[in-house]
């Protein structure tokens, strides 16, 4: 297999001369299983481990190596697992904030072209957690596609009514409806994917992942659940893990994603609410708080229905979340830093 055919363009070509040199080789990450990394080249698979200056230079997770990643790996004769010396920079990234009360950033897939955003059209459906979803890919600079999965367990006037609210929602983003059950909309993804293009799913466990990417692959071979007697889905995948498709195009897929916390996302929320920030600039005020101010764009879209009330409102409670983390996360970096300084003294008064 040619390095081309995992995605490796010209501007990953010119960081692997810098990066990795003639002494080691490129790679990509393709899987990462409880901390254990699986890369590929053009003559197949191995396992991987971190040398050690990842540990003692990165300043946080996100400086690992994540699925998707491209790297500089020392291959070994032995047989034993490859040795991962640096990480390219991405071009593109998704990540979150990390699940719990930590204020830092999970890295957990980079280097995608597009994401699919699968949402069942019956019990997972939630256009809040859908903006969400929205800000996270668009904060990574990936394209965003929007699957509805389970259409078969609506009628075509509920599937209207739920592609109404989107709309309504101002999110104007493609919609491919589609049917695990009959296929119907798997051959628009299809035609979607390219080759050496990189794509990912992102959705709550049990929405027809795993159920779509065998579809894509034209086999069974990742295991699936039946479905409760209610037509929700179960949790199938475990791991994160990068596979080629048959027709070139590459597919990463992941566990469903219960947390979903917004961290230093300014692109995103202004990608995802374009029509809000659009609006805000029209205001008479340019510092204007949208509260009781005259001439206010946004109070008079929401006056005439032009801006909806509860979309706007996803809009600030996703802004004062981001903003608030991203104060903390300041806060945490700036305490990490005096205490490294404070070290450092002490060690210089020990001589």
């Amino acid at each position: 297999m040619d390095m081309i055919n995992l995605g490796l363009d010209k501007w990953l070509k010119n960081h692997a001369k810098e990066l990795c040199g003639s002494e080691h080789s490129v790679a990509r990450v393709v899987a990462i299983d409880r901390g254990q990394y699986t890369v590929k080249n053009e003559t197949g698979e191995t396992h991987a481990t971190l040398m050690g200056k990842f540990f003692h230079n990165a300043e946080s997770s996100i400086d690992f190596p994540c699925v998707g990643d491209w790297v500089c790996v020392e291959y070994r004769d032995d047989g034993s697992p490859a040795n991962i010396h640096n990480v390219f920079p991405r071009k593109t990234f998704l990540r979150r904030k990390i699940a719990g009360r930590d204020i830092e950033h999970q890295m957990l897939a980079a280097n995608i072209d597009m994401a699919f955003i699968v949402q069942s059209c019956h019990f997972d459906f939630n256009i809040r957690r859908l903006e969400r979803y929205l800000v996270m890919v668009n904060d990574g600079y990936i394209e965003p596609l929007l699957v509805l999965t389970k259409t078969d367990l609506i009628s075509s006037d509920e599937l209207g009514q739920l592609i109404a609210e989107i709309r309504g929602a101002g999110i104007d983003t493609e919609i491919i409806a589609l049917s695990n059950v009959t296929g119907s909309g798997i051959e628009k993804i299809q035609e979607i994917m390219t080759p050496r293009k990189t794509y990912c799913l992102l959705g709550s466990s049990g929405v027809g992942k795993t159920t779509l990417i065998n579809r894509l692959r034209g086999n069974s071979e990742l295991a699936t659940q039946t479905v409760s007697d209610t037509g929700e889905g179960r949790h199938t995948t475990t791991r994160r893990q990068l596979m080629l498709l048959e027709q070139g195009a590459m597919l990463i897929d992941m566990p469903g994603i219960r947390e979903l916390g917004i961290l230093n996302a300014d692109k995103g929320l202004s990608d995802s609410f374009a029509d809000v920030v659009e609006l805000s600039e029209q205001c008479h005020f340019t510092d204007c708080s949208h509260i009781n101010e005259p001439r206010c764009a946004i109070l008079a879209a929401l006056e005439n229905g032009e801006l909806n009330q509860n979309h706007y409102q996803s809009y600030l409670k996703l802004k004062k979340e981001s903003e608030f983390n991203e104060m903390s996360h300041a806060e945490k970096r700036k305490k990490g830093k005096d205490l490294s300084k404070l070290i450092q003294t002490v060690k210089k008064n020990r001589h």
